[in-house]
Order: C-alpha cells, then structure tokens, then sequence
C-alpha cells in the first residue's frame, strides 16, 4: 500500500522556509566563475615549490596565495555541498558537488607540498622565520604546522596521500547516498489508521506516539530496513576503519585514535576519563528507566518505550516562528547583541532551510564560511520538542561562528569540533533552564524534566557510548580482527548491556544502530558531545550566577575562534576539561534530575 501522506517536493517549498544563498552566490553563474577562476590558479602552487626555505618573505608569499585559494575553495565548496543537501536526487546539484570534491582533492595534491618543505626548513632558520615581523600574522600556524614533523612524508608520498583522499571519502560518500536518497524506510499506520511514510526526521515522532503499537511498528520497520542492507552498510563501515587505519599508520601515528586527536591537542586522558566517569555514575540511568517502566505502567520496557512522553494527552506543538521567539527569549541573558543578531538571522536573513523535503539531507547542522553568514540545515517538525532544542543547538553553533568570523582574521577563525558542542549545548541548557522558570503545570514540569533528562542521556551518556564502540571497534581493527557485521554487533550488543542495565529488554533489532550512525564515517568525533555538554553546563552556571566578568569571559571563548587549542580556550572561559570535573558536575546534574523525577511522580 502506498502512503497517503508524501514529502513535499523542493519546488513546492515557499521561499521563506528556505535559506538564502545570494550571499554566498546570486547564481549559478557566478559560482561557476569562482570555479574556473581556481581551476587557472591552480597550477601557480608549482611555483612557490622548492622556494619556502629561501626566506620569509618567499614563504609568506607562498602561505598568503594558499589562504587566498583557500578562502574561495571554502566559499565555493560551501555553495555546492549547501545546495546538494537541499535534494540529493537532484542532478545538477548532485554534479556541481562532486566537481568542487575533485577540485578540493586536486588543491591538496597542488599544495602538498607545503607541510613537508616547511618541516624541512632548519630548525634555525624556521626560528628566525617565527621571529620575523613580516610572518606575525603566520607565526601560531607555522608553529602549530612543526607540531606535525614526525607525521609528515616525502613531497612525493604526501602527494599521493593527497591524491587518494577522494577515493577515501567513498565509505561515507556511498553511506551517505544509500542512507538519505537510496533506503526506504517502510511506512506505519498512526493511531488513527493512516498510513505514514517513515523518515529519519519523523522517526522521533513517531516514537513519541503514546500508542505503543505504533511506537513499536514503527521501530521495527524503521530497522528492518537496515537488516535487508546489514551486508551493504557494516562493508562500508569496515572500509571507513580500514581507510583510517591506513592513513593512521602512513603518518607513524600509534592508533587512529591517536592521530585523530592530535589535530586539537587533546590527551588520551580527556578520552578515557569521559568514558571511566560515566561508567562510574551509570546508577541514576538505571533508575530512570524503572521509573519510566513505572510510570508507562509496562511490564517490560523496551528502547522504543525511551522516548514516549511520560506525561499523557500533553502534546508540543510549537510552529518555526514561535521557537525562535522562544529561544531568543531564553537566551537573554546572553545581551541583546547577541539576541539580536540571532533572532534577525533566524527569521529575516533566512539563515534556515526549515523543513523536510523530498531528497533533502536528514539531520541537521549549522554550515558555511568566512564570508557568509552561516546557514542552518533543519528538518523542523512542530509537534517535536526535539526540533525547538536542534534549533537553539544549531543556533549556537551560528552565532559562534558569526563571532569567530567577526574578530578573527581567516587564519584562525575556524574553532574546532571540540568546543563547537561547547556553544551549541550552552544555548540548550539555557533553554531548558527558561521552559522549566515559566509558571507551568505539574504535568508540564515533569514532561520538561523528563526531557532534560533524556537530553543527558542522549548527549552525554549515549554519546560516550557512540565514542566507547567507536574505540574498541578501531582497537578491534588494529589488532587484525575482520570486521564483519557480526563482529560490529557483538562489540555493540555488549555494549548496550552495560548502558542499559538489566531494567530495558534489548530488541535484537538494536543491535544494527551501530551502522547507522554517520558520527562513526567520520572518525573520534561523538565523543566530544559528551565533553562539550559538560563544559556547556559548567559555563552556563558560571554565567547566570555570575556577572559581567563570567558573560564577557564566555562572549569572548566564541570571539576566539581557532586562536588556541580548544583545552586552553576552555580555561581561558573558566572551565578545565582536563580533569574529570565538569563531567562529574554534568552527571550530577543528570542524577538531580533524576531525584526530582521521582519525587514528582511518587
């Protein structure tokens, strides 16, 4: 039977629900010059080859024309990829994008040579290069760039590398396709008889339907997709570990883990603390879910009973525009700059492309580059709570950038992952701490509890979950083990035992989420969800109990951008990521919410 409710298509989309691109480029046109103009310029990068150890003014020329390319590359790459998402079944979209792919391989062959010339510099010379005046503005980069000097190659093997990252972006490319434009997801009929076609962005919804039927249909065919591609899905995920491996051990790195968190200077110890704490304050999870088996009235509690309301006949609704005015007024204490510019970017400077299209990329995520604003990809629905915090998240994530790009030059205006999350989940918190301040009912206090509740949950604890699998299936790897759909869901399975507890029934269904995750095409990245919402919350105390000097030291972490590595711009805001505090204080949080929730519903 085919569904009675279809996507809408993107020409059906009104204007206004899309984001504004005109200011990256008002036409196809113009980008294409942009295109052409770096496809010429390239082979000027041969000319700066052989010459950086010369003197500083010959390196420093060579570094300003890589930062000119690369400035129109970001803001050409960011056109295409915005556009591609908008409908991956579109042909031309879908086209432009892998032309720029190509173009970006071909620019870091062109310039692979850079890092190893600049490591080949005497160490005597480079350190009168640091010292001259002409190279201040490239002194913390170069200095950043000698952090790599037993990593980097030869010119030739580090131009081969260079040549094979294309070919290396396959596994997530081809999940990428597969997962958003290819799978069909099934449909389930909704408590009144409808047939509802099943989506990544309506899956939450549809299990947060009080209808336990329907959550569980839903849940079983959600995944019954991924059983028919289990093969399919856990080869590409084994080629991304394999490619990662390879590139791990061709820059002398110990392990991939290593060598992913080298780039942002994070210890070991950041990592496996995370992971330890956790495992330590595992007692409050455990006794949300019996109370939530509790509540339900269920004699069992399965994963898809995890996200159901715990509160009856109190359904969200809350449209695009309301969200906005909602989030803005939750982040007052923020100041009326920072409020400003959001709210008029939210709305007015269509910063969002807010809802679900046919072909369009699920998920969500805040994008674009040094010369435009950003932009917000969201797939908003109005009966999901979930969409008004993706929205203030991704919003964090926005104004970051905005303040980054604002009062940091183009060299160090790109902050990192790992205090990217710190932004986002600050806004959330702030959220939260606004909905659960308004004169509410008592059903509508356990309901946002129970939310910020599974907010922890699903950033913090879910998260280091996502990291603890993505660490022991890499370990798994470098130790020679094949990596096979059996061996991914047996290190998962384990896995959900241990975060589960006893208390939820564990559907052999579950067991297939591993592949699922687009986190894990990526390489040691969900990790730093679970740290960002633990520097978020510290942060966010420090500025609502504090004054001026908290805001201003928190304003000027996002003015920041890349200028240091995120651990000390983390002191620098007052937090120490370092050691297991914030963590610790986070999960405390966590079992406070806990407490409340059973008190509430005793």
């Amino acid at each position: 039977m085919e569904a009675t409710i279809e996507l809408t298509t993107r020409d059906s989309i009104p204007a206004d629900d899309t984001w504004d691109l005109d200011g990256l480029y008002a036409s196809g046109e113009t980008w294409q010059a942009d295109f052409q103009s770096l496809e010429s310029q390239m082979q000027q990068y041969a000319s700066f080859q052989g010459t950086l150890g010369e003197s500083a003014d010959k390196l420093k020329a060579c570094l300003e024309f890589d930062m000119a390319f690369s400035r129109t590359l970001e803001k050409v790459h960011a056109f295409a990829h915005l556009r591609n998402d908008e409908d991956k079944t579109n042909n031309l979209h879908q086209g432009n994008y892998e032309k720029v792919t190509r173009l970006l391989t071909q620019y870091q062959q062109a310039r692979s040579f850079i890092n190893s010339e600049i490591m080949e510099i005497p160490e005597t010379t480079m350190q009168g290069f640091l010292d001259h005046p002409d190279l201040e503005l490239y002194k913390l980069y170069l200095e950043r760039q000698l952090r790599y000097r037993k990593h980097t190659l030869s010119k030739k093997e580090e131009a081969l590398l260079a040549a094979s990252s294309e070919i290396a972006r396959a596994p997530n490319n081809a999940f990428d396709m597969l997962d958003n434009a290819d799978l069909k997801l099934g449909t389930v009929k909704d408590e009144e008889g409808k047939e509802i076609a099943i989506t990544h962005a309506n899956l939450q919804s549809l299990l947060q339907k009080q209808d336990r039927r329907v959550r569980k249909e839903a849940f079983e065919t959600f995944y019954q997709a991924y059983e028919d591609h289990k093969f399919t899905y856990s080869t590409l995920l084994s080629a991304s570990i394999k490619k990662n491996i390879f590139y791990a051990q061709a820059r002398n790195y110990s392990s991939v883990r290593e060598m992913n968190l080298f780039y942002e200077n994070i210890p070991v110890e950041v990592y496996d603390n995370l992971i330890q704490t956790v495992h330590n304050h595992l007692g409050p999870l455990h006794q949300y879910f019996d109370i939530r088996k509790r509540i339900l009235g269920l004699d069992e509690l399965h994963t898809y009973d995890n996200n159901v309301p715990l509160v009856k006949d109190l359904q969200w609704n809350m449209p695009y525009e309301e969200a906005v005015d909602k989030i803005c007024e939750a982040l007052a204490p923020l100041g009326s700059d920072y409020v400003g510019v959001m709210k008029k970017g939210l709305l007015d400077k269509r910063w969002v492309d807010r809802y679900e299209n046919k072909g369009k990329r699920s998920g969500a995520y805040s994008s674009g580059c040094y010369d435009s604003n950003p932009f917000i990809l969201m797939n908003y629905m109005d009966d999901n709570i979930n969409s008004v915090y993706t929205l203030a998240h991704e919003a964090g994530h926005s104004m970051h950038s905005h303040f980054s790009n604002k009062n940091q030059p183009y060299i160090y205006a790109d902050y990192t992952i790992f205090v990217a999350e710190v932004a986002s989940t600050f806004n959330e918190a702030l959220l939260t701490r606004y909905f659960l301040n308004q004169d509410i009912s008592r059903d509508m206090r356990i309901y946002l509890i129970s939310r910020e509740i599974d907010n922890f949950r699903g950033t913090l604890i879910r998260q280091t979950m996502f990291a603890e699998f993505e660490h022991q299936m890499h370990q798994a790897a470098e130790a020679g083990q094949p990596m096979t759909v059996e061996a991914f869901q047996e290190i998962y399975r384990k896995l959900l035992e241990t975060y589960f507890g006893e208390g939820v029934v564990l559907d052999s269904y579950l067991s297939l989420e591993c592949l699922r995750i687009p986190h894990f095409y990526f390489g040691f990245y969900v990790y730093k969800y679970a740290t960002g919402i633990s520097a978020a919350y510290a942060l966010a105390s420090k500025v609502l109990s504090g004054g001026e000097k908290e805001l201003s030291a928190y304003l000027n972490f996002l003015k920041s951008g890349g200028s240091q590595f995120p651990i000390d711009l983390l002191k620098g805001a007052g937090v120490d990521m370092s050691s297991p505090e914030p963590i610790e204080t986070a999960l405390g949080k966590f079992g406070e919410l806990v407490g409340e929730l059973q008190a509430l519903t005793s």
